[in-house]
């Protein structure tokens, strides 16, 4: 078979632009959306699709404080009105997506944001009732993950989601310095850190995720290690990892902040701290206890789902569902205007509205196949070279002979089952998944509107 379509520019001169170049946590980014010429009913776009394996995710686009890195999808301090609005509407779309999509099994569930933990107790049970009623969903049967801030949580709003059966809490921490926290434009949270950990670790909850960032220009080597070392003595379950980007119409680029030169040695540091205090690497983000990785690394007590290969359904604005052709979600802004408007604009959606996608990106042969590839290689287990093979019908080595190259540069080994990235190669993710998107993806998310 024919290779893909190459890249224009060798990984060696694409690395002139330093190793942080973007996080491909899925592919294609929101930012190559585009409407579709005529609207796609969610009944044919998903009428072929395996539906026995689907992960759920659930956006909350709300929460206290828009940090200054933060270009997620979210409106600070929302009314009260607006948020009951907003999940009036998520109960309507779930109900059509119901009638849509019938015989569906969902074998994940997240809810992010924004800030869940930002809504109050009974917006919560609200929202843990509408998927209970419309969707027949309850956390004791499939994996749960909720997003938290350490403000946002008491013991009271974690025993409603305990109750439901979440048994993952991500917790964005950042920092555990307020002068680094006030570096990346966050509230000092320290007196709640501590507080809120305590919490989820008495009301049983059982994997706690702590998110770290690194990057700030005003933040130390010695302060971030200081951080990754408190977060280690704590033992969360999972660590992230997470460099800072500035990215446009954000609190940091409004006032032209720019990220620090050393955060390559800071990952390394926080790397080397994790494995030695008994983590184990997954991802370059991503840190689990080794006691609780498998070979594989994931937990052998979750049902079985791959991003590289099941669907996944979105609810609410600025959520995405993913079809293996098709792509689709809600406009993406960052501006906090923009963002009201949207949500404004989606509790006022009519019921054929939410049967049908309007916005997204239609995925052929080269794309499905750089989206495996790329989701597959970023992981440090590596890509599986005769599933690959099946999926596509012959070597990804034919379709990306490029893929040679980070070999010859010991970033990449392969040992003719599997095609992993080396210590060096993780550490360089951010720029080998970026240079690995098609031309017109990389075309597309250069034409984004971002003054939108």
């Amino acid at each position: 078979m024919l290779a893909t379509q190459s890249n224009h520019l060798t990984f060696q001169t694409f690395m002139q632009a330093g190793p942080y170049v973007g996080y491909s946590y899925s592919y294609p980014h929101k930012t190559a959306y585009r409407e579709f010429d005529c609207p796609r009913r969610l009944a044919q776009l998903w009428e072929a699709e395996k539906r026995d394996s689907l992960f759920l995710y659930v956006h909350i686009p709300f929460c206290e404080f828009r940090c200054g890195f933060c270009n997620l999808f979210t409106y600070s301090q929302p009314t009260t009105e607006l948020v009951s609005g907003y999940l009036r509407a998520i109960r309507r779309q779930a109900t059509i997506l119901r009638r849509e999509i019938p015989n569906v099994r969902f074998s994940r569930l997240a809810i992010g944001g924004g800030t869940p933990s930002f809504l109050s107790c009974s917006e919560l049970e609200d929202l843990f009732g509408l998927l209970g009623n419309s969707l027949s969903l309850h956390g004791s049967a499939i994996p749960v993950s909720f997003e938290v801030s350490p403000g946002t949580v008491d013991v009271d709003k974690l025993r409603i989601l305990h109750d439901f059966g979440v048994d993952r809490i991500s917790m964005g921490v950042q920092s555990f310095a307020a002068h680094d926290l006030a570096s990346l434009g966050r509230p000092n949270e320290q007196a709640s850190i501590l507080k809120a950990i305590a919490l989820v670790r008495d009301i049983g909850i059982e994997t706690l995720n702590l998110d770290l960032i690194y990057g700030s220009d005003r933040q130390s080597i010695a302060s971030w290690t200081d951080s990754v070392s408190a977060a280690a003595e704590i033992q969360p379950e999972e660590v992230y990892l997470y460099p800072l980007y500035v990215r446009p119409l954000t609190g940091l680029a409004n006032i032209n902040r720019t990220p620090s030169d050393h955060r390559p040695e800071m990952y390394r540091a926080a790397r080397d701290l994790l494995i030695d205090a008994g983590y184990t690497q997954l991802s370059m983000r991503m840190f689990r206890k080794r006691d609780l990785t498998t070979n594989t690394g994931m937990s052998s007590l979750q049902p079985d789902y791959r991003c590289q290969r099941d669907g996944m359904i979105g609810l609410g604005c600025g959520a995405r569902s993913y079809t293996a052709a098709c792509h689709y979600g809600t406009n993406y802004s960052v501006k906090q205007p923009s963002v009201l408007q949207t949500i404004r604009e989606y509790t006022q959606n009519s019921d054929s509205q939410f049967g049908h996608a309007f916005r997204g990106f239609d995925l052929d042969e080269d794309e499905r196949r750089r989206r495996f590839l790329i989701l597959s290689l970023l992981l440090a287990e590596g890509l599986d070279i005769p599933e690959y093979e099946q999926f596509f019908g012959s070597s990804p080595l034919v379709h990306f002979p490029e893929l040679q190259e980070l070999v010859e540069l010991e970033m990449a080994r392969s040992d003719g089952a599997r095609l992993r990235l080396t210590e060096l190669g993780i550490e360089w993710s951010d720029a080998i998944g970026p240079w690995l998107y098609s031309h017109r993806v990389r075309q597309l998310m250069s034409e984004f509107l971002w003054s939108e």
